[in-house]
């Protein structure tokens, strides 16, 4: 009897532990993730030459994102009801990519700003 109260209590422990154990940001950020990954948020992905600070493309819609094993970003886009686009940017040492939640929200206390500290900055469309 006192062995189940130890393994009750334990398990009790335990389970509280991991459900604390996330912050709220932590929580945040996998919804969001996992949203974006099934086409609900609209995205802008910016690809740079590190090497020239220069900005090799641009792209906006509800885009999905993955790497796969020949160093290459894959990138899918919801481009209607049933259809899909897929595309590949190479990744090596002298590309790197940012990726903006460009539908998000746009309330005063929850907004957020993105520099690019570049020579040549890529054109931003302004949306209220």
């Amino acid at each position: 009897m006192k062995r189940n109260h130890i393994i009750l209590f334990l398990a009790v422990v335990l389970v509280s532990v991991i459900l604390s154990g996330c912050s709220e940001a932590d929580k945040v950020n996998a919804n969001l993730s996992i949203e974006a990954d099934y086409f609900g948020c609209e995205r802008r992905i910016t690809v740079y030459n590190a090497r020239t600070d220069k900005v090799i493309l641009e792209a906006e819609g509800y885009m999905s994102l993955s790497n796969n094993l020949d160093d290459e970003l894959v990138v899918t886009f919801k481009t209607g009801p049933s259809e899909y686009k897929k595309n590949y940017i190479y990744l090596n040492d002298y590309t790197l990519y940012v990726v903006e939640d460009i539908s998000g929200t746009h309330t005063d206390p929850y907004h957020y700003k993105m520099y690019f500290h570049t020579e040549i900055l890529p054109s931003v469309e302004v949306r209220p």
